[in-house]
């Protein structure tokens, strides 16, 4: 249900009725009830164009409008705002639908494309820590978000495989004479003495260096030792997506090393159609009105992450056909993506029409506001953050119910690890954000577990109520017309998230309906004996839309309900 754009609809219309040639501007939704539930705020755009008062061209829209149908009431506020309320009868109508439907009336595009969502990137060297965190589960979340609306989404996990790192961590992991099993469970301190033995023996420096150039001439031996060790790390990272409920698999995987025949060619093609020049011995882009250069290829032949990126994006582009290719990668790198995007387009790697996105985010930092790190200053293990969450989530509800121990450890795990997903993505992807167990484990405030209350809380209506739910939704008051509205404004706002790869948008309207359904449910009681039957038909379907919102909401930010809590 695109509530927007069928009252935009009404707008043009009265437009066109009214004599008006000129295009409206959206309306917007009220910020209080007594406003009405829209506002058409573009009478004031008008009164220059068209010379007259933005009283007078508002009471010109008013007296256009059709008020049979979507629209039953508008007014004048100010100095020209148009007030609009909502047909009750026409809220009813496709609540109604909407609870009846199991994409709640939530249609997919009319014009689907593929999108290509880059998100994760881990590298094989070292295990996830928590600055992995943000990139996978908005990739994650966004991946979700347009599948649902009717796109073709392929994932692609762009792994750190290759590089001379990866020529001392096979010749250790060689020395040591063991298959990887029990060594590698440690990544952090597997890397760590490979890099003491680097540091400390010439000879060992000299074969590690020798396995590089093996590797990337496709030595047998020293690939199937690479190979041993990217599977091993790669199953750290499947442990992580399981927790995280994230959607990567090994068949998104598309790692550095895939793109690694085509750098040369790359190269060749910038070549060729005149894009490089050579700077200090290095193959370089120089942009108009960038002062810094990209560099494609070292002076000793070696090439860089900008080399890779253009393999990727042109794969993507023109053997992918993506016409939208989305990069969650932390802000930071805004920089870079910008000069990448720039050269892919204009040496005709990537064509015009295809939409290149640079999805940033900030850092996740401690309450100091100084980045995430362990006591001695080391990094956080994801895993181990993750791990911590579902202790903390056991602490936060071993006292709220009576449950068995499994039901502690099942619950724990969703509520804990949606507590964390959720927290993340609550706020604005760009911003820095202070990690705070208290706040995201708290039944209160925006977090997932007033959002999971909230489901469960509903789910237990219906435990008490077992007979059957027939009937109509009927508006039957101010608080029952808001809760309404707000149901048949989802996929606006799931519209709106996907454009601007905003994921706390989705998160906000959670929060906002499960408050005003908070109320409506304080209010209006629903299975009390004095309750019309009618009436209790009416509020166990809003109720059961509202639940339905609820988890299709969480379920694209990739969080689990609960039924009891």
């Amino acid at each position: 249900m695109k509530l927007k754009l069928h009252i935009n609809n009404v707008i043009k219309d009265a437009f066109f009725r009214a004599g008006i040639e000129h295009e409206p501007m959206s309306v917007s939704e009220s910020t209080k009830a007594e406003f009405g539930d829209f506002q058409f705020n573009g009478a004031m755009a008008l009164s220059k164009k068209l010379g007259k008062n933005p009283r007078e061209i508002a009471g010109d829209i008013i007296e256009s409008l059709d008020l049979s149908g979507i629209i039953s009431k508008a007014e004048i506020a100010g100095p020209g705002f148009i007030n609009l309320w909502i047909n009750p009868l026409w809220i009813s109508e496709q609540c109604q639908a909407a609870v009846n439907d199991e994409r709640l009336s939530i249609a997919k595009t009319e014009t689907p494309i593929r999108v290509v969502v880059d998100y994760s990137g881990p590298n094989m060297a070292k295990q996830m820590h928590v600055g992995h965190l943000r990139s996978t589960i908005i990739g994650d979340t966004l991946a979700n978000l347009l599948t649902f609306l009717g796109d073709e989404v392929i994932r692609q996990n762009h792994i750190g495989d290759w590089g001379t790192q990866f020529g001392m961590l096979i010749a250790y992991l060689e020395e040591i004479g063991e298959d990887g099993s029990v060594s590698l469970k440690d990544l952090e301190q597997f890397y760590k003495d490979a890099k003491g033995r680097f540091d400390a023996d010439a000879a060992f420096a000299d074969k590690a260096r020798e396995y590089v150039v093996k590797i990337q001439s496709g030595d047998r031996h020293c690939l199937e030792l690479w190979q041993k060790f990217i599977d091993i790390s790669l199953g750290h990272c499947e442990d992580i997506y399981e927790k995280l409920s994230v959607k990567l698999t090994r068949e998104d995987v598309r790692a550095e090393s895939f793109y690694n025949d085509d750098l040369s060619k790359v190269v060749e093609d910038l070549a060729a159609n005149g894009t490089l020049q050579e700077s200090n011995g290095a193959q370089c882009v120089f942009l108009e009105g960038d002062e810094v250069p990209v560099i494609v290829q070292k002076g000793d032949g070696g090439y860089l992450y900008a080399t890779t990126d253009l393999a990727a994006l042109r794969y993507r582009a023109q053997t992918l056909q993506a016409k939208r290719i989305s990069y969650v990668v932390d802000a930071r790198q805004a920089g870079h993506f910008k000069q990448v995007f720039r050269v892919a387009k204009e040496s005709g790697f990537v064509p015009e029409d295809v939409n290149l996105e640079h999805v940033g985010f900030g850092t996740m930092m401690d309450k100091s506001g100084k980045p995430f790190k362990t006591r001695d200053g080391g990094t956080v293990k994801l895993i181990d953050l993750l791990d911590e969450a579902v202790v903390k989530a056991k602490e936060a509800i071993k006292n709220k119910g009576d449950y068995t121990s499994d039901e502690i450890e099942t619950l724990a795990k969703i509520i804990g690890i949606g507590a964390v997903k959720y927290a993340d993505l609550s706020i604005n992807r760009e911003s820095n954000y202070i990690f705070n167990w208290d706040k995201m484990l708290s039944f209160e405030g925006n977090t997932s577990l007033y959002m999971q209350y909230a489901y469960a809380r509903i789910q237990s209506i219906f435990r008490k109520y077992d007979g059957e739910i027939k009937g109509e939704i009927i508006i039957s008051d101010v608080l029952e017309h808001r809760l309404a509205v707000m149901l048949l404004r989802f996929e606006d706002v799931l519209t709106r998230a996907a454009t601007d790869t905003s994921p706390n948008q989705i998160t906000t309207y959670l929060h906002d309906l499960v408050t005003l359904f908070m109320r409506f449910y304080e209010q209006n009681p629903i299975l009390r004996s004095d309750v019309d039957e009618k009436i209790k038909m009416s509020r166990l379907q809003l109720a059961d839309l509202t639940a339905k919102t609820i988890k299709q909401g969480l379920e694209l930010l990739g969080i689990e309900v609960v039924n009891k809590l």
